[in-house]
């Protein structure tokens, strides 16, 4: 009958533990027997063989325990390191310094004083010897089986911890097809020097003539700090050479895999933002999801189901996928079935226009926390589509917000934008009206957090996917003017920040994600033809075709610094903003409503800009607001008195006047 593979890989550990005790208690008694030999010149007088036989028992006995302690006889020779021969020293000078002291009490008299300190000396060269001895024959080894024809000459850019740890899994994992020729840091102090064998030959500069000289064909890059900036000179320097450069990854993600050679990968153009890793308070994110419900609207797009693969982590007891696009909400309901098989995930298709359906979802399930973010969110689309624009960023977060008050959610998180910050946009101004919905309904129970940041790299209708799409036809790739900036993000770091500033927030306030320094567009672009292994302007031109409707050269996440407060968490500050009253709230809704059905863009124009003071419509839209329309087009004139009569009747409260006109 054959045995299981846990039988045999127990069996193998066995074997291997027995083979390792053997071996170091044969060098125990070897370092005895070699001190006293080392004492008397090789001569041991005949009247010294009792104290040999009495000491040789107890070096043994003692130095057993000692390595046993130290779990000395559990590490693999074939990674030993200096900390294991400290380890390993300071196990032989406890052994040695009790056996001194049984040896002075109850050894025989006479016994030469030398011959603790010449064990302590041997011994320790031995047990260190051997370690590193079979540390050089399986790497020796490794070297041997390697397949010299298929190997890429290679250089590591970074001298550093980083650099170091990838030399020792390259070599040690023989189907690395990788041959490291030497090492490149920018510290001049380095140039020369010699690693684990391998010499420094050089700064960053130097890349292309050590192509030349030394047939490289690729270069690993193991600076997981480095910042954007640096990122970018390294690939540039590595583009101008003619040679192929991957990255390893920063600590987040080696925290999360084993291994370093295991995550070698292409140049990201989410390396070249400089971004350092987030720094989340689990224990605080954990009390607001572990063993709740949650529902997360917009769960089948590039943000909602980033936020729904992030909280499955933290163990709710279930999620709630609530999506109007059927297909992908298809798709994410497999991912997440596959990927967190214990985390119930329960798709629901609907939309956050239909009041009645959120109704039903939520006493169906009766969530703890809604994620909103269901959205529209492409500012030239929602410049063309106005109405559109209103009745789902506007009315359907409201319908949201104010069904889970009557159904009792205690957290409601809303994504919103830093198109929302003083907007020139139709997209960006629904957005602030929803952050002033959720501080106006704000009473206590419900706990309501606007979360604001910037554009995410990869996500849908983000300018990436096009920048790539356009590459690979061969260009040209089109941006919009030269001077665009913009804030970038990860997702996954947009998303892990979502739920700090959940649980941070105390309700009622709106949360400013820190998202570093904006980034040229134009800079974006000429970087992903690098990544591309291209030359911009060269292999692939940049065409600036002027800015599309709605769009601004700046986004801002706070109008002035001063306007943000600062919270326990470093990237996430509040904004501070003048306090919304409900029934404000309500007529401005009330007016809002009665306007998108009557289809009056000019009328809807100067009621965003009475809500939201800052507000600048864009050319574009005033152009459309001022074109005559046919007769039969025209919009359909308001009932001033209608509207009145619903104040009086408190349907509509404190409605402002000049909205009314």
């Amino acid at each position: 009958m054959q045995k299981p593979p846990e039988s045999i890989d127990r069996t193998r550990l066995l074997m291997r533990r027995g083979l390792v005790w053997a071996a170091q208690v044969g060098l125990f008694a070897l370092s005895a027997g070699a001190a006293f030999l080392v004492r008397f010149d090789f001569n041991l007088p005949s009247g010294y063989g009792r104290e040999l036989g009495f000491a040789l028992p107890v070096w043994v006995a003692l130095k057993i325990v000692a390595f046993r302690v130290a779990k000395l006889d559990r590490g693999l020779w074939q990674y030993v390191s200096a900390r294991d021969l400290i380890r390993l020293t300071i196990a032989n000078i406890a052994a040695s310094s009790v056996a001194c002291v049984v040896i002075l009490l109850f050894g025989p008299p006479g016994f030469p004083r030398s011959i603790y300190l010449l064990d302590l000396m041997i011994c320790v060269l031995l047990t260190s010897g051997l370690r590193l001895a079979v540390r050089v024959a399986l790497e020796a080894t490794s070297e041997r089986w390697r397949s010299r024809e298929t190997e890429k000459r290679t250089l590591i850019y970074g001298a550093g911890s980083a650099g170091t740890m990838l030399l020792s899994e390259v070599r040690n994992n023989p189907r690395l097809a990788y041959r490291v020729v030497g090492f490149v840091d920018d510290l001049a102090q380095r140039k020369g020097m010699r690693i684990a064998g391998v010499t420094v030959l050089g700064g960053g500069d130097a890349i292309k003539g050590l192509v030349g000289k030394h047939r490289i064909e690729m270069v690993l890059i193991a600076i997981p700090s480095a910042t954007g900036t640096e990122m970018t000179r390294i690939l540039e320097l590595c583009h101008t050479a003619g040679v192929d450069c991957r990255t390893v990854p920063g600590l987040g993600e080696m925290i999360e895999d084993r291994g370093l050679t295991g995550q070698i990968r292409e140049v990201a153009v989410e390396d070249l933002l400089g971004r350092t890793p987030v720094r989340l308070e689990e224990g605080k994110i954990r009390s607001t999801i572990e063993g709740r419900m949650v529902m997360v609207t917009g769960a089948a797009g590039s943000i909602g189901s980033e936020l729904c693969r992030q909280i499955a982590h933290f163990h709710p007891k279930g999620i709630v996928g609530f999506e109007i696009a059927e297909s992908p909400l298809f798709e994410i309901d497999r991912e997440m079935k596959v990927s967190f098989p214990h985390v119930p995930f329960h798709p629901e298709i609907g939309s956050i226009q239909n009041r009645a359906r959120i109704e039903e979802v939520l006493r169906k399930y009766r969530p703890a926390a809604i994620y909103h973010a269901a959205a529209y969110k492409h500012v030239p689309l929602m410049e063309a589509h106005v109405f559109e624009a209103i009745e789902n960023n506007v009315f359907g977060t409201y319908n949201v917000a104010a069904a889970a008050e009557e159904n009792g959610v205690e957290d409601f998180v809303m994504i919103s934008s830093d198109k929302a910050v003083r907007p020139t946009n139709v997209m960006g101004t629904t957005k602030r009206i929803a952050e002033l919905i959720l501080c106006a309904l704000q009473n206590g129970r419900t706990k309501y957090v606007a979360v604001r940041f910037g554009n995410v790299l990869g996500s849908n209708g983000s300018v990436i996917p096009i920048f790539k799409k356009q590459i690979a036809a061969g260009g040209p790739v089109t941006v919009t003017h030269p001077e665009m900036r913009r804030f970038f993000m990860t997702i996954p770091e947009a998303c892990q920040l979502v739920l700090q500033a959940a649980a941070i927030g105390k309700g009622g306030q709106i949360c400013v994600l820190d998202m570093g320094q904006p980034v040229k567009i134009v800079d974006l672009a000429r970087n992903l033809i690098l990544l591309s292994g291209l030359r911009p302007d060269e292999d692939v031109k940049i065409e600036f075709t002027g800015m599309r409707p709605g769009e601004k050269l700046y986004e801002e996440l706070s109008s002035l610094l001063e306007d943000t407060v600062p919270t326990e968490h470093e990237k996430i500050r509040i904004f501070v903003g003048d306090a919304i009253e409900e029934e404000d709230i309500q007529g401005w809704l009330e007016t809002l409503r009665e306007i998108s059905e009557a289809r009056d863009m000019g009328r809807l124009i100067v009621a965003l800009k009475e809500i939201v003071l800052d507000y600048n419509p864009s050319t574009h839209l005033l152009r459309r607001a001022l074109k005559p329309r046919p007769w039969h087009e025209a919009p359909v004139p308001v009932d001033v008195s209608r509207l009145v009569m619903k104040a009086s009747n408190g349907q509509i409260q404190k409605a402002p006047s000049s909205l009314s006109a």
